[in-house]
């Protein structure tokens, strides 16, 4: 196993790490299902750079043991709990697991952030002859409506300065990234959710560029947003649909 409090690592999110556990948005099942399908075996999964957990309670319901790591020890304290899924502090490019020992490995919403080519090399060792490897992310918000411009706009005007220069990958889809692996097609996937006005708040409040801006120039920013949205949303109770389309890059080992 990886050193547990000394990982070094892009750390953008331990500081707010229990707004990570309770804003950010659930995989869908379907999501677990195709993987599974395509996975050699459903013993045992790997959710890298698990966060939370988001992807891992999910893979959870498709796999009968799930290993979820993450470089930030504050992360897999906040951490969603599930029978079957382990947490543990390690970074994706030093696992600590076995040998062939893995069906799936996952990294969603965090392979922009790593070294590639030792972590490639890691998920050939843990991956079982067949294993999948699948990178998942998702972009910017879809909202409908008034609401949807102003998101839009802070999004893309106000933060896009102060987004890191990862995030291109993220608006890519991670075509960019090399994927140096036998590719799967990938079915059309999506998050979606019906969110009251608070919830959508601290998800935004969880984004890297909202660190990055308000280090810059403070919370004023962000609250004049908030501000902007709430009187684009009208009743804070009501809840309005968003949807997070999928990207995917899945390759067999």
């Amino acid at each position: 196993m990886s050193r547990s409090n000394d990982l070094a690592f892009k750390d953008h999110f331990s500081a707010r790490s229990a707004d990570y556990a309770l804003y950010r948005p659930a995989y869908p099942p379907a999501l677990a299902a195709y993987l599974a399908r395509q996975a050699p075996g459903r013993r045992a999964a790997l959710d890298g750079a698990c966060g939370t957990g988001q992807l891992s309670t999910v893979l959870a319901a498709a796999f009968e043991q799930v290993f979820a790591i993450d470089a930030s020890a504050r992360q897999i304290a906040h951490a969603t709990p599930h029978p079957r899924v382990d947490y543990r502090v390690a970074r994706c490019e030093e696992t600590g697991m076995a040998g062939a020992s893995l069906d799936l490995l996952t990294v969603a919403q965090a392979a922009h952030w790593l070294d590639l080519d030792p972590f490639y090399a890691e998920a050939r060792r843990v991956l079982r002859p067949g294993g999948v490897l699948a990178l998942i992310t998702y972009g910017a918000t879809k909202l409908e409506g008034e609401a949807g411009h102003v998101l839009d706009r802070f999004y893309a005007e106000t933060l896009g300065p102060f987004w890191p220069p990862e995030r291109r990958h993220v608006e890519t889809g991670y075509r960019l990234l090399p994927f140096p692996f036998e590719e799967e097609s990938a079915p059309e996937l999506a998050i979606e959710a019906r969110w009251p006005l608070a919830a959508l708040l601290g998800y935004v409040d969880t984004w890297s560029a909202v660190r990055n801006l308000e280090r810059a120039f403070g919370r004023e920013p962000y609250e004049r947003f908030a501000a902007d949205l709430s009187a684009a949303w009208g009743d804070p109770r009501r809840t309005m649909a968003l949807r997070w389309p999928l990207s995917l890059r899945v390759g067999r080992v």
